[in-house]
Formats: C-alpha cells, structure tokens, sequence
C-alpha cells in the first residue's frame, strides 16, 4: 500500500480502475460471444491486471474486485462450455492460462480455470486444489495475495472431497479437503498479518520527503522509532486489518462445514494445527478474532471434549490480547450447551471443565503480569456464571472461585477503579441470584473477603443488594451464627467504616439505607426461644455500634422484634444470673432496657421514651411489676431531664397517661406515684388549655372497666373540677389579653368528659352537676356573643343532641338523663 493520497485522489484511483475493468471486460465478452478463447484470454488477464494496484485501502480495493469477480463467473461459465462442446480440453486449458504475461492475473485465471477442471473430474479434485494452493504461493503482498486466496476459497468451496459430496475420492480425500482449507487459511493468516507489519525506510534520514515502502516479507519491524512511521499510519493499517478480517475466517467457517471433520479428526489434527497457527503468528488483532472464531463456528461438543487443547494456548497469547473477552465466550457458550442439554451434564463432569478453566484463567493471569485487576476479575466472574450455570450444586467451586480471586487482589487496597468494582459486585451478586437464599452465600468462606476489596460506598451497595434480596425471597435466617456472618457482610450499613465520609451522603438515602436494614431485623426469626434470644443478643452487639444517627432507625425495630419473644415467653420466668441464660421475659427486658438507654444517650429522648413506655406495657401482660415501674421511671427521668419542647412535652405526656391508664399490674403505692406524677406534670405544662387538658386526661387514671381495676370517684371529681378551675383561668387570661372571654371549647371538652363518666355510673358524677356545667356554658356563650365561636357552637349543639339522643334512647341510661334540660 502506498502512502494516503487523500480521499479524493483514491476516488481517482478507484474509477481509473474500475473503467479499466469495464473496457477489458467489454472486449472480453466481445471475444466470448464470437468464441475467441485466445482474445477472451488477453482482455481477461488485462482487465485482471487491474487487480495488482497498490493504491486503494482495502475497502476501496474490494469494490474492485467484486467488478472483476462478477466478470470473472461469465469467463468461468465460458471456459466450462468450450470444454463441454470439445473446442479445448480442460487440460490444455489449464496449460494455456498459465502463460500469461503477469502472476497475479494469471494465478486469478489458473483457480478459475481449476474450478472447472476439478467440475469436470477429469482429475482428482484433491491435486488439482494442491495444485492452486501452491501456486497462490506467487502473490505474497499482503492485500492481492487476500483477496487472490478469498477467491480461491470461494470457487473451491462447493468442489471439497468431502463426504457425500461429486467428488469424493479415496478413504484419504477427506483428509486432502481438510488439509487445503488449512493450508489457505495458514497461508492468508500469515498476509493479513504482515500488513501490519509493512513499514517505512527513510531512505535519508535526514530527508523525511525521500520515502520507499517495501513489502519484502522479510523484513522485520524494527525497534528504531524513526523508523517506524507515524503512529497514525499504524493505527490506519489497524483498522484496514479490521476490515479484511473475515477473508480469513472464512476458512474456519469452510472447515466446520466439511461433514468428514469430525471429533475425532478435529481433535488430531483441525485444532491443533490452528492453535499453532494463532500462537505462533503473535499479533494481537489476529489472535483476537481467530480465538473467536474457533469457539463461534465449531460445535460446542467439540469444544467440551477438546477443552485442554484449546485452553492451552490462551497463556500463550500476546499481553494486549482481549482474553477476557474470548475466554468469556466460550465459558458463556458451554454454560448455554448444558442448559439447553441437560443430558450433556455428567460430560461436564467427566472431562473436568471446572477444574481446567479455572486452571487456565490462573495460568492467563499468571502469564500476562499486566493485565489490569478488572480482567482478571472479569474472568472470575464468567468462571462464576459458569459453574452457577452448570455445576449450582457444587458449592465449593463457587468459594473456590472467590477465593481466586481474593488471591489476585491480595496485597492490594480496596479497589479504586469503577470498573473493576462493578465487576466485583457482579461477581458477590451472581449467587443471591442464583440461590435466590442468602443463607448459602453465608456458606462461601470467601464471600466476605472478597467484599473487603470494596471501597465504602460500594460496600453499602452491595450491602443494599443483599438486604434487596433476602426481602424479595421472603428469607428467614434462623441462627445466631448465619447472623453474625450477615451482619458482616452488612456492616457498611450499621457502623461508620475507616475513613467513610456520612456528612456527604444525602439525608434520603440513608434514610433508606437504615430503614432497609431495619426491615432486615424483621427477618430475623427462630421458633426456638433459646436460639431466637441468642439472635437478638449478636442484633444488638451489632446495631450499638451504628452511632447516633442509626440508632433512632434500628434500635426500634429490635425493641419490637424481642416484645414479640416476650409476648411467646408471656408468663415464664426464671434466675437471670450467670452466663448461660434462659430465654425469659427478664433477661430480654434487661436486654431492652440497655437497649433504649444507649438510644436515649444518642440523645433521642421522644423515641426512647415510646419505647420505655412500649416495654412497660409488655411487663404488665407478664405479671412483672418492678419491671413495669423501672420502665415507667426511666420515661419520667426522660420527660423531666431531656424533653423541654412544649409541644413534645404535650405529646410525651399523653402517652404516659393513656399507658398508665392500661396498666393493671401496680399496687396501690406504686400506682399512687406515678398518677401523682403524672397529674403533677399535668398541671406544669406551659400553656393553659394544655393542662386543662392533661389534667382532665388524667381523670382516666382513677376509674377502669376491668373488675380488679381502680375506681375512684373522688378523684376523677377532683380531676375534672381542677380541669374546670384552669379552664376558667384560661377564659381570664383570654379576657385580659384580648377584650374577650374566649371560646368555650375547654368547657364543653370537660362536660363530654362529665358525661363519659356519668354513663359510668360514678357517684360523685350527678345529673345536678352536669347540669350546672352546660348552664355555665350557655352563661359563657351569651357573655361573649361578639365573637362567637362556630367550631364551638357545632361542638356545642352536638353534644345537647346527643343527651336528647340519650334520653329517646330510654332504658337505665334513658333514665340517668331524664332529669338534665339540654334544651
């Protein structure tokens, strides 16, 4: 090829062609009509003549030869009817066309002459192909010599000695048609690969003008960087390369479809013999797609039972070649063969695919010292798939393979490079898919050390994934032991790893990255009570350790996960002393209460103080009520110590009371505490609508429906008639601050409340008192008729008609109301 002359000098060049074609070739056909073999011969080999230009890239160069290879079937066509009709022998023909003036013109008449010869069968096709394949030998610059065998191929194609085929000859012809096709492709593997190796020689060095290409086969590419040529030149020829790679490969393609090749022949002598050629020719373009070729035109049965064979030469590739990629595909292929053929297993087994692709992928790794950390992994991770694919039930082969590959990442720090993480996580990701089951990764000694490589973000990636994956298979793990192993693969989610950076992380997702895991925990679960106590036992060792902004999200989940052991447990105990404890209410209460201290340290006080309240309420059901009350305290030491905002004060309050309100387990001193303390904080709360509120909440503490429970008239009175004073020194207020007595809702809240216990049957509550209460009301209302209140009014008018409802509605209740005038 001679130096870019620019595109438009090469269209030039094409059409000067391509005219000189068409003017040859119209004599050409001139001649055949008036049956002129000697003029047919000249214009044919001047319009061949052609061919031998050394200006065109390759593509430009093909479209010149399918004018001349159109041509060239009418001149074949010509050639096999003269011979029919007698007017020439196909000998003396074969004779004749090998005196034209130029090789390259007559070789292209000799194989098209040859291809009617061996029609004729006037000779063995086997020496008449010997023959052609030899004489190609003549053309040996790079591009002619291509597109000159690429023609040979294609007339010899359908005259192969094969079996079954016209032309079969002896016991041997198959082994003559296997031993052309190969001799072709060894031969064009060896020009496609010099055009790489074409380079220029200044001439003068110290003239860079003065340039003579030469495409002497000989001459070796030399190390002298001034002597190389552009980089520009080698990447162009690269690229040409590229384009005339399946000229070559269609040999491959020829010899997968001789029905004589057959496993036995291509184990002797097909494979090895292009193996050898692919390694020997050392050029990393050829040695690419050659390897890709074997593995795509051969059958896969082959491929299984000559596994070592074709193994063996990936080590001996060259460092830049695309292992990865081809090793990929073969495993990608034979992992599809026994999917698709299940009876294909125990061959699998037999020729130990396993143990030699994992030998050969060590064997690569080990040969090509540079090749980065992402093809190495890349190459375990198509092992994986493999063996998931075809041996699933073979478990150490999984951890074998991880453990390859924490073998090539020994020594070296967490992973950097995205590409080779991504990998990396496809690799711990490729067995959840699999077993659809968490609990057999945990079985993978290696799965964990391979995922120390990841770097902290990719960590929690791959934690999430995990996490993804026990939800979406609904997986129980059952032993403390598989949730030890768990939370260590986890562990980028539950504590702050060595130089992680959380402030960076965006609130939402870790948000959702705590609340992932504390769904996990709602996983978590054993029958056994011994072992289900253990589970939360190694939980809490581990989400303790998550800091203050994890715990609020995980410690709940746990608090709620042992309630349920509690509640399984309700009504057993036994000694908390010792190491080996028994599951019993106690020994987890303990367990919560360390639980919730170390929340409410974070600090977190309003959550802690739910969860104190929560557990307090489980101690009741089990009948233990210092346990009840050690509770009760710590959200009273809460409350008075850490919750200062008024609103959640309200809202820590109210829960307090309507626990307190169902707890049935206190005696009388313990009770008489805490509503002490309760009514105590009632009234200290900040804004007055507020305690009047609390306080006629904490009315509830005094009378319960249960049979054993309190009911003490005198101090729900005593409730609701404070309630009432606040209510009346909230209208006071109002009226110094705005000119108005305010709206009559505390009043109307506290009269529901009279009523609530009324129907209750409480003494102390009389139809006298209620209605003096409603006559207040309607006092109230008219004092304040400016501003009317409609909520109020609403309010208002609802509970009259529910006292009228009461009244129609008859029975003991009908009585109790007759006597109140709602009207």
């Amino acid at each position: 090829m001679l130096p870019d002359g620019g595109g438009d000098d090469e269209e030039r060049w094409l059409a000067e062609g391509i005219a000189g074609v068409q003017q040859n070739a119209f004599y050409m056909h001139r001649a055949l009509d008036s049956n002129n073999l000697k003029d047919a011969l000249k214009y044919s080999a001047q319009m061949l003549s052609e061919l031998r230009t050394s200006r065109l890239s390759p593509h430009k160069y093909y479209e010149l030869y399918m004018r001349a290879f159109d041509e060239m079937r009418k001149l074949e066509m010509f050639f096999r009817e003269e011979t029919r009709r007698g007017s020439c022998s196909v000998v003396d023909l074969y004779e004749l066309v090998q005196h034209a003036g130029n090789v390259l013109p007559r070789l292209y008449l000799l194989c098209t002459v040859g291809s009617v010869y061996i029609k004729s069968k006037e000779a063995p096709a086997k020496d008449v192909l010997k023959d052609l394949v030899e004489m190609c030998r003549g053309i040996q610059h790079p591009l002619r010599g291509l597109f000159l065998r690429s023609y040979l191929s294609q007339i010899s194609r359908d005259k192969l000695p094969d079996i079954g085929s016209e032309y079969e000859g002896d016991a041997d012809s198959i082994n003559d048609a296997v031993e052309f096709v190969l001799q072709n492709f060894i031969e064009m593997n060896k020009l496609w690969v010099r055009m790489q190796h074409q380079f220029l020689i200044f001439t003068k060095l110290s003239d860079y003008k003065t340039l003579t290409w030469l495409d002497d086969p000989e001459l070796k590419p030399t190390d002298d960087p001034g002597l190389q040529g552009p980089v520009r030149e080698k990447d162009k020829r690269g690229k040409e390369r590229n384009e005339l790679r399946d000229l070559v490969g269609k040999n491959l393609h020829v010899l997968s479809q001789i029905e004589g090749v057959d496993l036995e022949m291509y184990k002797e002598t097909v494979l090895p013999r292009i193996s050898e050629q692919v390694v020997n020719c050392k050029d990393d373009l050829a040695q690419f797609y050659l390897m890709d070729c074997i593995i795509q035109v051969f059958p896969d049965e082959y491929h299984l039972q000559t596994l070592e064979t074709l193994l063996s030469a990936f080590p001996q590739l060259q460092p830049n070649v695309d292992i990865k990629t081809v090793l990929s595909q073969l495993m990608d292929r034979l992992s599809n063969y026994a999917a698709t053929s299940p009876e294909v297993l125990p061959e699998f087994l037999q020729v130990e695919a396993f143990a030699k692709f994992s030998n050969a992928i060590g064997k690569v790794i080990e040969a090509q010292v540079d090749m980065p950390v992402v093809g190495a992994v890349t190459l375990y991770v198509s092992l994986l798939t493999f063996t998931l694919r075809v041996h699933p039930d073979r478990l150490d082969y999984v951890d074998q393979v991880l453990g390859a590959c924490v073998k090539k990442l020994s020594g070296k720090a967490k992973l950097e490079d995205s590409r080779a993480t991504k990998q990396i996580v496809a690799l711990l990701s490729a067995p959840l898919e699999k077993y659809s089951n968490i609990v057999t990764a945990l079985e993978l000694s290696n799965y964990p050390r391979v995922m120390d490589y990841l770097d902290n973000a990719t960590t929690k990636v791959m934690a999430l994934v995990i996490i993804q994956s026990i939800m979406k298979n609904t997986t129980c793990i059952s032993t403390s032991d598989k949730i030890e192993a768990l939370f260590d693969l986890i562990k980028g989610l539950i504590k702050d790893m060595d130089g992680a950076q959380d402030d960076e992380l965006d609130e939402e997702d870790f948000k959702e990255e705590q609340n992932s895991v504390a769904r996990l925990i709602h996983m978590l679960h054993n029958d056994d009570h011994e072992e289900m106590l253990k589970i939360l036992c190694t939980v809490q060792k581990h989400i303790l350790q998550g800091g203050p902004k994890r715990l609020p999200f995980t410690v709940p989940s746990l608090v709620f996960s042992a309630l349920k052991l509690v509640r399984r447990l309700q009504g057993q105990d036994g000694d908390v002393t010792g190491e080996e404890v028994p599951a019993t209410p106690k020994k987890i209460f303990q367990i919560l209460h360390q639980t919730i201290e170390a929340l409410s340290c974070v600090p977190c006080p309003e959550l802690s103080l739910r969860l104190y309240l929560q557990c307090a309420e489980a101690a009741n059901d089990c009948d233990l009520e210092p346990v009840a009350y050690e509770f009760f305290t710590q959200a009273f030491i809460l409350y008075e110590e850490e919750i200062a905002d008024s609103k959640a004060q309200i809202t820590a309050l109210h829960l307090i009371i309507g626990t307190l309100q169902r707890m049935s387990i206190f005696g009388v001193e313990n009770r008489d505490t805490l509503t002490h303390k309760t009514t105590g904080y009632s009234a200290k709360l900040l804004k007055k609508p507020d305690q009047c509120r609390a306080v006629y909440a904490c009315s509830h503490l005094f009378w319960t429906d249960d049979q054993d429970g309190i009911m003490d008239g005198e101090r729900v009175l005593l409730c609701l008639k404070r309630a009432l004073r606040i209510a009346n020194a909230a209208q006071q207020m109002a009226n110094v601050s705005k000119g108005s007595s305010g709206s009559v809702t505390l009043f109307i809240e506290i009269l529901n409340k009279y009523l609530y216990f009324f129907e209750k049957g409480i003494p102390q509550i009389t139809n006298t008192v209620i209605q003096d209460l409603i006559e207040l009301i309607r006092t109230e209302k008219q004092n304040d008729s400016q501003t009317s209140d409609p909520s109020a009014d609403a309010f208002f008018a609802s509970t009259l008609r529910y006292i009228e409802f009461q009244k129609q509605k008859g029975g003991s209740i009908g009585e109790k109301y007759e006597q109140i005038k709602a009207a």
